[in-house]
């Protein structure tokens, strides 16, 4: 009698175990580029189980120059993706198509403008003496339009970045666009100088990036799959920015293998120094908060640039369902 107990109870604990192995909803999340510093809130939350914990199996594929995101996640292959900026959303409106934006995993867009120190173009303002500005078409159809309208750069100034440092370390008078992860790191590796850095949203250029997309039909019928995974990015990125992010970054490399520990440190450090991910508003809402008055405000200068038209019901391209509760603040060391 006591032996069939026994064995009724481990069956049982059989039947459990394999109960809760059931609930792990598997789910996947597509990234913009290749795996880098850039995205390790979300690998850290892979590789220390907090997705686990609450109730989701993620996998996180890997973008690419070749890999296009956001139609896998029209088609129900993917569902979660790592957006850019707001442009994007607000364009998705404009289009009729229903993706939203539930978290903003960067507060700040990680893109700078880039000069030779000692030149004379060591304020932002002095960026308009500049000889050139070598810049790619997406930031001179966008940002740059906005520094027209709102600085007075010259647009006959520019000539097309092709993703070489070398124009810019050659030519003293030149100024570069880049990501402040990444382009400043190559400059001082080839160029042998540290570029000045002029992050375009500490003058205004106040866009969310680094965003968390999902189809609207998966915020109706899936809001508790949303929640864990906007909840567990949160999480995992104030455990990459101030835990022990090793097995997060060993997870980027076994996707990268190019991507070296000395670049993976620096995106780090600047991150934290620019305040990329953690500033401002999340230092009470907590890392992905978004606010009416800060997608308004950067809605209404690209309107201003003729970046984007006017009578785009913007609220359709986000929501704060999910964020501005101060989830993980106190995992900030």
């Amino acid at each position: 009698m006591k032996t069939k107990l026994l064995m009724s109870v481990a069956a049982l604990s059989l039947l459990g175990a394999s109960g809760l192995a059931s609930a792990q909803e598997k789910v996947t999340f597509q990234t913009n580029w290749f795996a880098q510093a850039e995205h390790g809130g979300y690998y850290q939350s892979v590789a220390d189980g907090t997705y686990k914990a609450c109730g989701l199996d993620v996998t996180i594929a890997m973008g690419g120059p070749q890999v296009s995101g956001r139609p896998l996640l029209l088609a129900g292959k993917i569902d979660f993706y790592m957006g850019g900026n707001m442009l994007q959303a607000f364009s998705a409106v404009q289009e009729n198509i229903p993706v939203v934006i539930v978290a903003a995993s960067f507060q700040k867009e990680p893109q700078v403008l880039m000069s030779h120190p000692g030149q004379g173009l060591d304020t932002w303002e002095s960026l308009k003496d500049a000889e050139q500005y070598i810049l790619g078409d997406e930031g001179f159809q966008s940002y740059f339009q906005w520094m027209i309208t709102e600085f007075g750069f010259d647009a006959s100034k520019r000539i097309p970045y092709t993703f070489n440092p070398a124009p810019f370390i050659a030519n003293k008078k030149s100024v570069q666009q880049g990501y402040v992860t990444s382009e400043p790191y190559a400059v001082e590796k080839e160029g042998g100088f540290v570029p000045n850095q002029f992050l375009l949203a500490d003058y205004g250029f106040d866009t969310y990036a680094t965003t968390i997309e999902t189809m609207r039909d998966t915020i109706d019928k899936r809001p508790e799959v949303v929640k864990c995974f906007v909840d567990g990015s949160a999480k995992g990125w104030y455990n990459y920015l101030y835990g022990d992010n090793k097995d997060a970054n060993e997870l980027i490399k076994k996707d990268n293998p190019e991507i070296t520990d000395e670049q993976i440190a620096f995106s780090i450090e600047q991150m934290k120094k620019f305040g990329i991910v953690d500033s401002g508003d999340t230092e009470k809402l907590g890392i992905g908060a978004m606010t009416d008055a800060r997608m308004q405000s950067f809605y209404d200068k690209m309107v201003a640039a003729k970046v984007m038209p006017a009578g785009i019901d913007i609220k359709k391209a986000y929501t704060l369902d999910f964020v501005n509760k101060g989830v993980g603040l106190d995992l900030k060391k």
